[in-house]
């Protein structure tokens, strides 16, 4: 089985976000990132799986 992942911007398309959001509020938020290379070149990218089950966390108890 493959881990599948998402760029800033596909998760950021994803989440209905901005890219800015994602950098920022996101970590915070409980939504971490991989970061994949060093320095300038590192590529940060999120787990298909963890977003999805993050946006689950996210819904608000309607009671």
């Amino acid at each position: 089985m493959s881990s599948h992942f998402m760029t800033v911007k596909q998760t950021a398309e994803h989440l209905n976000m901005s890219v800015q959001w994602v950098y920022r509020e996101a970590p915070k938020a409980g939504l971490v990132p991989y970061q994949f290379g060093r320095g300038r070149n590192a590529k940060l990218q999120f787990k298909v799986a963890e977003v999805q089950a993050w946006v689950k966390q996210q819904r608000m108890s309607g009671g």
